[in-house]
This record gives structure tokens, C-alpha cells and sequence, in this order.
């Protein structure tokens, strides 16, 4: 089976052989091209071009009607009458230029006689930078260098390495964009101080050039391989901030480098290290955060070079306790004359300070006067809700657990914060800074300064009803600060309720203020649902504009009416707005008259387009009844 395929194979190549040694002949079997001096030249000179033809192929039966024609590439260059000719052509372009020259006779197609390349290039520039390296103690040794600029020609490179005891290595590369060449050799350390020299010379038709020698020795090229098998193991009787990281290196390692950082984090923490043997304790790691890891090699302290990283390790730090303490704030709600709501609210802790997956918090309620703990709860929210006496001293501790135990628990004693006027914040004002940011400024209370000990800014959503379940932000603030810039969950073109609270050890007093981030006019007007007649005057009520129309904190209200099918302009009344307020008196109708009433909501940004319209007919003290026209649709 191999015997025929080496025939079919031998047969092939004779017949391609063939075919183009006849190629050949076909091509220029009219006539010849020379060039001189030759086909191959430097950028820049000057060629002789000359095209004749054979005997008896010219044209017949007149060979004096002979015209030949040179063309460079596709393009006329040059023309003759006769059996010859003959042109200089300069300036040739860096590559291969193709000239072909052919035969024009009257009457007939013009024919190709022969064709040239001319190929134009430079003599290779003295290679530069060579440098040669061995990856690994078992690699073998290659070297690289620069080129310098092309030489548009066939170019050889000869890489020639010589050692001790007069040994030489030679190794060829026939590609003229050739910059690297491996000599399959590996050198030991049995003589690591023994020089080795390297040169690479560049040779084409043109001229020749060669690198400055490069002389090296083993352990200047020998870049070891990467550290590999990484682990990293925690003590477990102690802190988890001490841990050793293993691995496995070649045996003539002396230096080790390691690099590690949280994954979050660009910053590399950097460890350098000597006679290592595969082994480093770590001394600074932060609990459950997971770091990277790589180590890199070098086989001497001066010489040689740094191995790759190591494939990066990622592992996760244990847990330890939490630290710090949890922000506590709450909320009270009178229920009846002797019950109240306390709700608790707090942050999470940071990563830092939860050092671990927070697994529940526990909380602890306290009545002072009796010393007794009255409840005990856990939960996995970050609030809690619970019905206590109105009467007693009343405190809870809140504290956060992980895998391996709690946080310090954060102890606040339960009081009426806004109990005590002396120490409401005055003049409270809020004021958008940006489309997520309102800027809360306020000045001290008349009481003395010093019974101040801090400020606590508070802000949820206006919502009218129950606001029990509208999430509760807040920050605290130092006493000497009178402003405060908020922006956690704030949304534009929504009214936030605003509460500054001045607290003192066993005190509070607040003042409170709407506010908003970006404003516009509301989309809608309210929706007048009743009207009720009542000794004389009318009592308008209505339904609150949807929260997600409201487009801001609303300022007024507007009642309108005016006489039904009158051109006049209506007349109105302007109410300031309040949360809980759906109804108010009108006493300036005409008894027995029908009018038509809408109504109107405004933010600082405009006023909204109209709500429903109401008829509704005055009719005196004998009678008391709702309009009795039915409500038509408000007017754009």
C-alpha cells in the first residue's frame, strides 16, 4: 500500500513538473525578455528592459509591420517597430512589479511575447535586540529579535548559538518576516556560571547583516515555569487573619513572589520572599471576603528573570464575630389610651463589621421600672413591630448574629421624640439639590446647645393612610451640624415626609417638613365624590390624587365654580394642602342656582389640569340634598 502511494505520488509531481516547464515554453515561445543589470534590484535603481522576438514570429507576411508594446502590469510604458525593444525604467515601487511585452500586427488581437518580475527591495537591516530564553529547567532555548524594516525580498535568517568546549548550534529560517527561532536544546545547570553566545545573521540577494553577539548563561535565560498545585489553608485555632498558602515549584527556585487582593479590589497586596520551599504564612487576610492569589518563581536574587503568574487561586476567608454596632431607630404609634406601637427599624451592618453571613438579629425588650425582660425575639428582617403599655420606662437592644456570634448589642431607651418643644429644630427647609438629592437645613432650638447630643434626620414617602409599611430612612447627624444632605431611595417627582428630630440623653423634639427632589405639575385634579348641603352652604368632598400622579409635594388645593352655561369666569377657593384633608365648606352660593364645580391640585412647578365636574342646586334651608345632575367629564 505505501509502495503505491510513493508511485502515485512520484507520478503526480512529474506531471505538475511538466506542465509547467510547457507553460514556460508556451509563454515565450515567440520571443525573450532580459533585464539588466538583473531581476532582482536595490530600491531605488535603474533596469534595462529589452524584448525581441524569435525568428519568423513576427507578423505575416509583413514582418515590417512589427510593433511591440511593454507593459508594466496592465499600462502601456513603451512601443517599436521592428523585431526589437528596448526601454530604461526607474522608480520601481518596493515588491514585485510585472512587465510584459506582446505583439501588435494589423488586423488581429494583440500576443503575448514573454513577461518579467522585477522584484525590488533593501538589503536586511543589523537585527537588533536579540535576546533568548529557556521556559522551564527541562525547555529549550529560543531567541528572538527585531527585523528592522521589511525587505520585500527573500531573506534568510541563521540563528548560530556557541557554548563551552567549542559546541556550536545552527538553526535556519528561510521566511523573511522570520524574528524567532527555537533551537530544541535544553541547557543544565551542571555548569550555570558557563557563557553561551548567540548572533543571527540576516542574509537576501541584496546584501547581509548581523546582531551583536548576546552572551548569557544559565541562569540568565532560564525562566522557570509557573508556580502550580496552589492552596491555601486557615488555622483554625486562631484568627482567620493567619493563613499559609502552599505550592510546587522547580527544584533550583530560590525567590518567590506573591501577589493577593479582595476579588472586588484592583489593588495587588505584594509578598517577596526567599527560599520559600513552597510555603508562606499570610497575616493580614479580612474574614469572609474572597482574594486572589498568584505567585511567580525566579531561580537567583540577581540574575535571570520572573517566571509567569501562576493561574490565579480564589478562595474565600471563614467567618469570624461581627464587630460594630447596628444603627437602631424607631417609630411610635398611640393604638388607645393605654396601648402603643413601637417599630423598630436598622441598617445591616458592613461587610467589614458582619464578617459573615448575618444569619438573624435579636432583639430584647426591657421594661426599666421593673427590671424585668419582657420579650425576646428573632427575626431575619431588618425591622420589628410590637405592641407594648403606654405607661413604663420602656429600652430594647438590638444585636446581629453570624455563623460564629454576635455583634455588641445597640441599646436605646424608648421616648417620646417629639415630646419636648424647647427642642424642635426651627425653621426647617428642604430643598432639591439634584434629580436624587434633597438638601434638609435647619437651625438649633432654643433650648441650650449643650442638651443637644445629636440630630437625627428621618424621611419615608408621603403616603396618606397607614404608613406603617412605607420603608423609614434616616441618618444621624453631629450637634454642630445644621444641614444634611439626603439621597438614600429618594426618587424624583415623589413628596417625602421630612423629620429633624434634636435629641438629648432622656429627651426630643422634631420638626417636620414636605419635601422633594424634582417637581412638576400634578397630573390630575382631585375627584369631587359628594356634595352636601348644609344651613346655607355646601360641603364639597373628594378623593386624594393617586401618589404616582401627584408629581411632587402638593402646595394647594383649588375649589372653582361658576353659574352652569355662564361665560363668566369662575370664582375659587385656594386650601392649603394637608395630608389628611378630603372635604371643605363653600358659603358663598345663591340658593337655587345651579352651578357647575371642579377642582384643582398644585405643586411649585403648576397647577394641574381640572378633576371632575359637579352641578349642584342650593335649595335654601328647607332642603338638603346632592346635586342631581350627574357628574360630567372633566374638560382638557
Amino acid at each position: 500500500m505505501a509502495h503505491t502511494f510513493r508511485q502515485c505520488s512520484l507520478a503526480l509531481i512529474f506531471i505538475i513538473m511538466w506542465l509547467l516547464i510547457k507553460a514556460k515554453i508556451d509563454e515565450c515561445k515567440r520571443g525573450d525578455v532580459t533585464v539588466k543589470p538583473s531581476r532582482v534590484i536595490l530600491l531605488g535603481s535603474t533596469v534595462n528592459i529589452s524584448c525581441s522576438l524569435k525568428p519568423r514570429q513576427g507578423c505575416l507576411p509583413y514582418s515590417s509591420r512589427n510593433k511591440l508594446i511593454l507593459y508594466k502590469f496592465d499600462r502601456k510604458i513603451n512601443f517599436h517597430h521592428g523585431h526589437s525593444l528596448n526601454a530604461q525604467v526607474t522608480g520601481l515601487p518596493l515588491g514585485t512589479t510585472l512587465f510584459v511585452c506582446k505583439l501588435a500586427c494589423i488586423k488581429s488581437d494583440e500576443i503575448q511575447i514573454c513577461g518579467a518580475e522585477i522584484l525590488v527591495g533593501v538589503a536586511p537591516e543589523q537585527p537588533q535586540n536579540l535576546s533568548c530564553i529557556q521556559k522551564g529547567e527541562q525547555g529549550t532555548v529560543a531567541c528572538t529579535w527585531e527585523r528592522g524594516q521589511d525587505t520585500h525580498l527573500y531573506t534568510e535568517y541563521t540563528l548560530q548559538l556557541s557554548g563551552p568546549k567549542n559546541l556550536t548550534w545552527q538553526k535556519q529560517c528561510k521566511d523573511h518576516y522570520c524574528d524567532y527561532l527555537d533551537f530544541g536544546i535544553n541547557l543544565t545547570p551542571e555548569s550555570p556560571e558557563s557563557n553561551f553566545t548567540a548572533k543571527v545573521t540576516a542574509v537576501n540577494s541584496l546584501g547581509s547583516s548581523s546582531s551583536f553577539p548576546s552572551t548569557f548563561t544559565f541562569l540568565d535565560i532560564v525562566r522557570p515555569l509557573p508556580p502550580w498545585d496552589i492552596r491555601i489553608k486557615f488555622q483554625k485555632t486562631s484568627s482567620v487573619s493567619r493563613c499559609t498558602l502552599y505550592w510546587r515549584d522547580e527544584g533550583l527556585v530560590l525567590l518567590n513572589r506573591l501577589r493577593y487582593r479582595p476579588s472586588n479590589s484592583r489593588h495587588w497586596n505584594m509578598v517577596n520572599v526567599t527560599e520559600a520551599k513552597g510555603r508562606h504564612d499570610l497575616l493580614d487576610l479580612k474574614p469572609f471576603t474572597e482574594y486572589e492569589f498568584q505567585i511567580s518563581s525566579k531561580l537567583h536574587l540577581y540574575k535571570g528573570s520572573w517566571s509567569d503568574w501562576s493561574e490565579t487561586l480564589r478562595a474565600q476567608t471563614p467567618e469570624e464575630e461581627p464587630t460594630g454596632m447596628l444603627d437602631v431607630w424607631y417609630m411610635k404609634r398611640h393604638i388607645d389610651y393605654s396601648r402603643q406601637r413601637i417599630s423598630l427599624f436598622w441598617k445591616n451592618l458592613s461587610v467589614s463589621e458582619a464578617r459573615g453571613k448575618i444569619l438573624h438579629y435579636q432583639v430584647t425588650l426591657q421594661e426599666l421600672t421593673g427590671g424585668k425582660v419582657m420579650t425576646q425575639n428573632i427575626t431575619g428582617h431588618t425591622s420589628w413591630t410590637t405592641v407594648i403599655s403606654r405607661t413604663g420606662n420602656w429600652a430594647v437592644a438590638v444585636s446581629a448574629a453570624n455563623s460564629k456570634g454576635s455583634s455588641l448589642p445597640t441599646r436605646i431607651n424608648i421616648m417620646n421624640l417629639c415630646e419636648a418643644g424647647l427642642l424642635a429644630p426651627r425653621q426647617v427647609s428642604a430643598n432639591s439639590e439634584s434629580m436624587g438629592n434633597i438638601l434638609v437645613t435647619w437651625q438649633p432650638p432654643r433650648k441650650d446647645l449643650s442638651a443637644v447630643q445629636e440630630y437625627v434626620v428621618e424621611w419615608r414617602q408621603l403616603h396618606p393612610g397607614d404608613d406603617t409599611q412605607i420603608p423609614l430612612n434616616w441618618l444621624r447627624s453631629p450637634p454642630y451640624n445644621v444641614s444634611a444632605l439626603i439621597s438614600e431611595n429618594i426618587k424624583p417627582y415623589t413628596c417625602y415626609e421630612i423629620r429633624v428630630y434634636a435629641l438629648s440623653e432622656d429627651q426630643g423634639g422634631c420638626s417636620s417638613i414636605l419635601g422633594n427632589s424634582k417637581h412638576k405639575a400634578p397630573l390630575s385634579g382631585p375627584h369631587i365624590n359628594a356634595i352636601t348641603e348644609e344651613k346655607g352652604s355646601i360641603l364639597i368632598s373628594w378623593n386624594s390624587i393617586p401618589v404616582q400622579e401627584q408629581m411632587g409635594c402638593l402646595l394647594h388645593y383649588r375649589i372653582y365654580w361658576k353659574e352652569r352655561d355662564s361665560n363668566s369666569q369662575p370664582q375659587l377657593c385656594e386650601i392649603p394642602y394637608r395630608v389628611s384633608q378630603n372635604s371643605h365648606p363653600i358659603n358663598s352660593l345663591q340658593p337655587r342656582v345651579t352651578y357647575v364645580l371642579w377642582m384643582t391640585a398644585l405643586t411649585a412647578a403648576g397647577e394641574s389640569s381640572q378633576g371632575n365636574e359637579r352641578e349642584f342646586c342650593l335649595q335654601g334651608e328647607d332642603t338638603a340634598a346632592l346635586g342631581q345632575a350627574p357628574d360630567r367629564l372633566a374638560h382638557a
